[in-house]
């Protein structure tokens, strides 16, 4: 029997690795298995659904950055932009893989303050000395270069034109899915309801319609749902569901130069989207967590913060009409929002690829190579993601990441 693409049943009672969750990540971490010669076993992807509409992965904004204040964070985007770049290669220049590019409109930083200028410096500092082309810009110099910006109230302005701005994750997803389906591994329709731990092992996974299935290693790839599927094994993550509202909206007057993704000191973000469209982005005060399930769109927070803060901006946008909308969920990790990754301290088959607040989808392929090579290896071989590890989270102490949009 088949619910939309995958049965919902395994062909197997037990599996070298169980991935709960078969979306972006899920699907990173099943098809660099598969690429890494190392490995023989067998995996299972266990999808609660499979349209994946409700899903980080569907309401991602697709962008890719280097200016993050963590210098991991930037080898990991580094990574990230060579294997967009490199991605029909990597795929075995299959003929039926596209050719990806990333659109490098950069990112743009305003700062409006002294403190928040002092902390692009120190972010470009880190920046540069990873290899990143971030350059900080006067007020002036942001004018020149993009008239249509109101910089009354800028003190500095942070841009990088080099492997900064959109990408294609929908295609990268989708390949990655199909491939690793091709080369063996198996996805499911199901819900993890429950998970059977003796001693420091999970030993087996049940779904919803009473299916055990045991597991060598069992990875939590479930988003917002992480903490959720955590709690299954006993395991507490600071993990929460974020509500993010995106818009795509068309202005009166066009502007006549591409948009840079700019994020605005208010924390509203906005950028190009087609030749003709711009998208923006945002999130209700107070921040809080909310259900998995719930996707409601806030129409006050359009017409009282995001469009005022638009056309404050770019004062061309005062004229706008908003195409389509939508809400998305952050995997909020409220520690220090950066990503949980690795074995569990005491679980020890028990993996992470949890908390990604945000920047998630550009991180995929790094922290997908190296999740791989965590199960296959018991370490990693490549680029060394042990700060991201739970022994950070056991203790309590913060792998800071200040660069949230």
């Amino acid at each position: 029997m088949a619910v939309g693409k995958f049965d919902t049943t395994a062909t197997r009672s037990s599996y070298d690795v169980v991935i709960i969750g078969g979306a972006m990540y899920g699907s990173a971490v099943a098809w660099f298995l598969t690429d890494n010669p190392d490995f023989d076993g067998t995996v299972l992807v266990i999808e609660r659904d499979p349209t994946y509409q409700n899903s980080a992965t569907a309401h991602t904004n697709s962008c890719i950055r280097q200016q993050f204040s963590n210098p991991l964070n930037v080898k990991i985007s580094q990574f990230g932009a060579a294997f967009i770049k490199g991605f029909k290669g990597l795929m075995g220049n299959d003929p039926r893989v596209p050719d990806l590019s990333i659109q490098s409109y950069g990112y743009m930083y305003l700062a409006d303050t002294d403190a928040f200028a002092d902390q692009l410096r120190a972010a470009q500092k880190v920046q540069i000395d990873a290899g990143a082309a971030t350059q900080l810009m006067t007020p002036a110099q942001i004018k020149e270069a993009y008239p249509f910006y109101t910089v009354d109230d800028i003190v500095l302005g942070s841009i990088n034109l080099i492997d900064e701005g959109y990408w294609d994750g929908g295609t990268v997803f989708d390949w990655w899915r199909r491939s690793a389906r091709e080369r063996g591994v198996e996805y499911i329709t199901g819900e993890v309801t429950s998970m059977h731990v003796v001693g420091p092992r999970v030993h087996s996974v049940t779904l919803a319609n009473g299916d055990a299935i045991a597991c060598g290693k069992v990875v939590n790839a479930t988003g917002p749902r992480g903490a959720r599927t955590a709690k299954m094994a006993g395991i507490q993550i600071p993990v929460e569901p974020r509500k993010r509202f995106t818009w795509i909206f068309s202005a009166e007057q066009p502007l006549g130069q591409v948009l840079p993704l700019t994020i605005d000191p208010s924390g509203v973000h906005f950028r190009q989207d087609g030749p003709k469209t711009y998208l923006a982005g945002g999130h209700a005060h107070p921040d809080l967590a909310v259900e998995c399930d719930d996707f409601a769109m806030d129409h006050g927070l359009w017409q009282d913060k995001i469009w005022p803060t638009i056309a404050t901006r770019i004062p061309q946008f005062e004229a706008i009409k908003v195409i389509t909308e939508w809400a998305g969920h952050y995997d909020f990790n409220t520690l220090d929002q950066n990503a949980i990754l690795g074995p569990h301290t005491e679980i020890e088959n028990f993996f992470f690829v949890n908390g990604f607040s945000g920047h998630g989808l550009q991180q995929s392929p790094a922290m997908g190579r190296g999740t791989a090579e965590m199960l296959t290896y018991g370490e990693y071989r490549t680029l060394d993601l042990t700060p991201f590890g739970f022994e950070r989270i056991a203790a309590g102490r913060p792998f800071a990441e200040s660069a949230i949009i």
